[in-house]
């Protein structure tokens, strides 16, 4: 063996270590695994010529557990005798002083309050309590970390060439049986805090579990390195931030301080919160150092207990994305987090994204203001800069119709950077583009088909469609400027469409859709109904959350089934299904947005339904000079209808647009095997009289005036 000084703290001479304490542990540990070498080399039969170019070679393992007694006292011996291992032995003791003398530096340095840069060795083993025996564990993994020639030896060491990585077993034989050791296990701060982590991560790894330092960590100690994970990113502090909300200015003495507990601190704010910059002001409030997942997902658990290390031993906080409420609440699914004093803010919009944190280290939610219509405006103005004067009203209409974050603002204010001119409507289309308005299952998307020159209606609702339609367009004005906001909690307009089945109660939604260029969304009750108790109202929630995002269309089509009457409680299924419609009225008094409702049976809706309705539109059957217009209007442009009796068709029968409709396109479809697209008399007179079967509607040949001859028929074929 070569007994030459050895001067690196390493097995690769190459490498350099820039913190002096960490250098001289991983120089002990590195002497210290020379020197088992040397012994393995003894027992093992090769003290004649040993070969310095090749490690001893593997024994039976069960062999040399037995022999552990009977070279107890050889060992020792050999430390001594051998003039290799005796060499070791004092280079050992000449780093034990020279460590000494630095630990005795620096607690000097500490009493006189003199500033000196000891490197991250001494301070992470002050805060974690970690004795000689402990940091020799954490020396010995860092070495297995970052000295790639350190694994031959550690497997030869261990008498194994597949256990390449360190384990209790051999620290408690590199320390002469140090009884020390028997403290250390998973629970140990080494291991708990995340400076060690056992090779497969099992909480209950055995002395022979391989352990080591992840990257992340070790170059901290080896390197000295201090930036930033490519996970995380710096929340940078506010200078002259705005005024703490009560419940975080009350809580600001708990968060000023390091943790010196696990801490989950749940921030509650709505959809258009920036919980970074809030937590931005609290940085700048406490002074303390807080940095955030660069992503939208939490990364798995094993990366995510580095990442909570890295920011122990610099002493930050970490503030979390955005969590959401588990899509099965029923699933309780457990989830091991770090148990690592760090300080964790946790944003939330819905309290029950809060299950799965751990109960033990929740503190008060504070609550965050919210995300209101003058911050929008006042970001939106700062962000489009020299656009903002020339499109107030446009801003004010934006910070009103949609509920966006300011990240999404500041996108905005990017892409409108990039435009040499920018109108409303370009600023209504960037903002829409930052909307993602998604009902999932619960509602459908619909492309309207119909403008308001496709409704025939009387004057008087055609006229309220028009008011409907102004006052979304107010809204914006009326709520801020005139005040309404507040008696009326921002409220957008709730609609009501009732009247006989046909008369043009949907058309009438989409085409205001269409005019107020909305987006328009049909909900589902065979996915927003449930039977079992409490499953409806949470869908309903759903609904209305996302809608809450931005303004569109909501349309609820047969309203009677979701907002029928409440009744007097017999059972418990009474009782739930009015907390069920009581819940629905709540809801939709708050809606932003807009919400339809049509029903055929307003008689079957609550009464205090009524009073939370801005409109009501009675659709009523067609008179037949409307019945005329919607003859002329059912048919393509392309078809030819010359040959049609309209006047005869609108005096004879009174019939809804809907049938009218369904006559129209059934009429086409007979006269669809034609070579050119014409519909004559007898292809619609046939369709009336299927319509009216379908309608249980008596009728004979009569009814059909003076083209009875031509159905005349069709009622002998149905007297057969």
């Amino acid at each position: 063996m070569n007994t030459a000084v050895i001067s690196p703290a390493l097995f690769s001479p190459e490498l350099s270590i820039s913190d002096e304490l960490a250098a001289n542990w991983l120089a002990e540990v590195t002497l210290r695994l020379r020197r088992e070498i040397a012994w393995q080399w003894y027992i093992r039969g090769n003290t004649v010529a040993p070969n310095p170019d090749q490690l001893p070679p593997a024994i039976d393992t069960l062999s040399e557990s037995l022999d552990l007694t009977r070279f107890s006292s050889d060992k020792q011996n050999f430390f001594t005798t051998d003039i290799t291992a005796n060499y070791i032995s004092e280079q050992i003791a000449s780093l034990r002083e020279n460590r000494r003398r630095i630990n005795e530096r620096n607690n000097n340095d500490l009493h006189n309050n003199t500033s000196r840069n000891y490197g991250p060795w001494a301070a992470v083993c002050a805060r974690a309590g970690l004795d000689e025996c402990a940091q020799f564990v954490f020396a010995l993994g860092l070495l297995a970390r970052t000295d790639p020639a350190s694994i031959a030896v550690i497997a030869a060491c261990q008498n194994d060439v597949q256990k390449n990585l360190p384990t209790l077993a051999l620290a408690l034989r590199l320390l002469d049986g140090d009884r020390n050791l028997l403290s250390i296990d998973s629970s140990h701060p080494l291991f708990r805090l995340g400076l060690l982590q056992f090779h497969n991560e099992n909480p209950t790894a055995s002395w022979h579990e391989g352990y080591d330092v992840a990257p992340l960590i070790a170059s901290v100690f080896v390197n000295g390195d201090n930036r930033l994970p490519a996970e995380l990113r710096l929340v940078n502090k506010l200078p002259g931030s705005g005024q703490l909300p009560t419940a975080l200015a009350a809580a600001i003495h708990l968060l000023n301080t390091p943790a010196t507990e696990t801490q989950f601190i749940p921030l509650l704010g709505d959809a258009g919160t920036e919980f970074s910059e809030w937590v931005a002001i609290i940085s700048s409030t406490t002074g303390r150092f807080v940095v955030e997942l660069a992503q939208p997902v939490i990364p798995a658990m094993s990366r995510l207990t580095v990442l909570a290390t890295w920011c122990w031993l610099y002493d930050a906080d970490l503030l979390l994305p955005p969590l959401a409420v588990v899509a099965d609440e029923h699933a309780h699914e457990r989830i091991n987090w770090p148990a690592i004093p760090l300080r964790w803010f946790a944003p939330i919009q819905d309290a029950r994204a809060l299950k799965p944190l751990p109960a033990y280290a929740l503190k008060p939610v504070v609550v965050l203001p919210m995300t209101n219509f003058e911050m929008r405006v006042r970001r939106f103005e700062q962000v489009l800069g020299r656009h903002s004067e020339i499109l107030k009203m446009e801003i004010l209409e934006a910070a009103r119709c949609f509920r966006l974050g300011m990240k999404e603002i500041d996108a905005i204010g990017r892409a409108a950077a990039q435009l040499n001119a920018l109108d409303g409507e370009q600023l209504h289309l960037l903002c829409r583009a930052q909307v993602r308005l998604d009902l999932g299952s619960l509602a459908q998307p619909v492309t309207p088909r119909f403008t308001l020159k496709d409704l025939v209606l009387p004057p008087t609702q055609t006229v309220q469609l028009h008011e409907i339609i102004n006052a979304m367009r107010a809204l914006t004005w009326v709520h801020y400027r005139w005040g309404t906001a507040r008696v009326w909690n921002e409220a957008g307009l709730s609609v009501l469409f009732c009247g006989p089945p046909g008369t043009g109660k949907t058309m009438a939604a989409e085409a205001i859709a269409d005019e107020l260029q909305l987006p328009m969304f049909r909900i589902d009750l065979s996915q927003v109904v449930n039977k079992y108790i409490g499953e409806t109202e949470k869908n309903l929630k759903k609904v209305f959350d996302a809608a809450e995002e931005s303004d569109c269309v909501i349309f609820f089509d047969e309203a009677d089934a979701l907002f029928g009457k409440r009744t007097s409680v017999k059972d418990a299924h009474d009782r739930f299904a009015n907390i069920e419609i009581s819940y629905l009225l709540e809801r939709m008094e708050r809606l932003k947005g807009i919400a339809i409702l049509a029903t055929n049976r307003r008689k079957d809706l609550d009464e205090a339904f009524l009073r939370r309705l801005r409109c009501l539109i009675e659709f009523p059957l067609p008179d037949e000079r409307e019945r005329e217009r919607l003859w002329r209007y059912v048919f393509p442009n392309d078809v030819d209808v010359s040959e049609l009796d309209i006047d005869y068709l609108a005096r004879s029968f009174p019939l809804a647009g809907g049938h009218i409709r369904s006559i129209a396109f059934n009429a086409c479809l007979q006269a669809g095997n034609s070579n050119k697209p014409q519909v004559q008399m007898a292809h619609v007179l046939l369709a009336v009289k299927r319509e009216l079967d379908k309608l249980n509607r008596p009728n004979s040949p009569e009814s059909f005036g003076k083209y009875q001859h031509q159905v005349a028929g069709l009622f002998e074929e149905n007297n057969r």
